[in-house]
């Protein structure tokens, strides 16, 4: 059997989107089965498998699809994997993005990891990393996205 024939570079950059994109329509449906929670995990790890293996892909790219996984690990329970996820996601956002928008949004994926992991104390305080990130964020619509996903987090 051969091998057809595909070109690598355009399968990645539509599949690291693809698989992105078609992540949200499940974080954002209600009533998931375990089956559309299984979807959901499996399509945030391809988008970031694909990201990973981009030659244009940077440190933002791979930070963001950090927090995908975090949140998708939050949202089915599982806080270790959500905070091994947030903690790549902020490691890598403090080390090379660093701009506010970022950071409030590594800090919102600690929180909620750790919110869901049990320990309240260290979701507080990175909520409150969080809260004080968005302050630096000057897009004023980014800014309100970035405060109303730290306001779902209790």
């Amino acid at each position: 059997m051969s091998t057809p024939e595909v070109d690598k570079t355009k399968a990645h950059q539509y599949f690291s989107v693809s698989c992105f994109n078609d992540t949200w329509g499940y974080i954002d449906k209600e009533n998931r089965t375990p089956e559309d929670d299984e979807a959901m995990l499996q399509l945030t790890m391809a988008s970031a498998w694909h990201w990973s293996q981009r030659e244009d892909c940077q440190p933002s790219n791979l930070a963001m699809s950090y927090w995908q996984i975090a949140r998708v690990q939050a949202l089915i329970g599982r806080g270790d994997e959500a905070v091994r996820y947030g903690k790549l996601c902020m490691d890598l956002t403090e080390r090379e993005v660093k701009d506010p928008f970022s950071l409030g949004y590594a800090y919102e994926a600690m929180a909620r990891a750790e919110g869901v992991a049990g320990d309240t104390s260290a979701m507080h305080e990175w909520l409150a990393k969080a809260k004080e990130a968005a302050e630096g964020v000057e897009d004023d619509g980014a800014k309100k996205m970035l405060l109303d996903d730290l306001a779902t987090i209790t």
